[in-house]
């Protein structure tokens, strides 16, 4: 969705200017790519270095960097939950903020050696160079407040793809409460 909302933004239709192959699973596109099924292949880490690195291919571009901040990852619990866990849903955000610290302060090697344990199938190497491309990108914010502009931002990319029947006020669906006090 986030590749097609990239199109049109820059006035390509994915349906007319050219083949999306949603075909295959989406495990084995960078194999599907490297076997020659495709001319261009959208991956996430590790895959696109990897294919970098067996001189498969090239990231030429970053969906990340073009579509604008896109919350991949969001933490969601119902309104009673919260109401009657607080101080537990502060006690996540604030492990989870420590995180976003760690990475703020520390180089890509220092990151890579910390999460390497998390990803015994790819070489150190390898997770250096995928955290210096985030890391240069700007990949990560200094905080974990799921701002409304990237909260319009996610609904647009979701009704351009026609999966959002309806629109949901940004306070009706969002608190910031706990990521505000968590970054202080």
């Amino acid at each position: 969705m986030v590749f097609e909302y990239i199109l049109k933004k820059n006035n390509i239709d994915p349906k007319t200017d050219l083949n999306i192959d949603q075909s295959i699973d989406f495990g084995s596109t960078a194999a599907a790519f490297s076997g020659g099924q495709a001319d261009f292949t959208v991956e996430f880490e590790p895959h696109a270095t990897a294919l970098e690195a067996k001189g498969d291919g090239y990231v030429i571009a970053s969906l990340g960097e073009d579509s604008g901040y896109v919350p991949y990852t969001a933490f969601s619990a119902k309104k009673s939950f919260l109401d009657a866990n607080p101080e537990l849903i502060q006690s996540f955000t604030d492990a989870l903020q420590k995180g976003m610290d760690y990475v703020q302060s520390h180089t890509p090697e220092e990151i890579a050696k910390v999460i390497a344990p998390q990803f015994e199938e790819t070489d150190l190497a390898t997770i250096t160079a995928i955290v210096t491309r985030y890391y240069e990108q700007d990949t990560w914010k200094d905080n974990l407040v799921f701002e409304e502009d990237a909260f319009t931002l996610l609904q647009d990319i979701l009704a351009e793809a026609g999966e959002l029947s309806e629109r949901v006020p940004y306070d009706t669906l969002v608190t910031t409460q706990f990521a505000e006090k968590a970054a202080q």
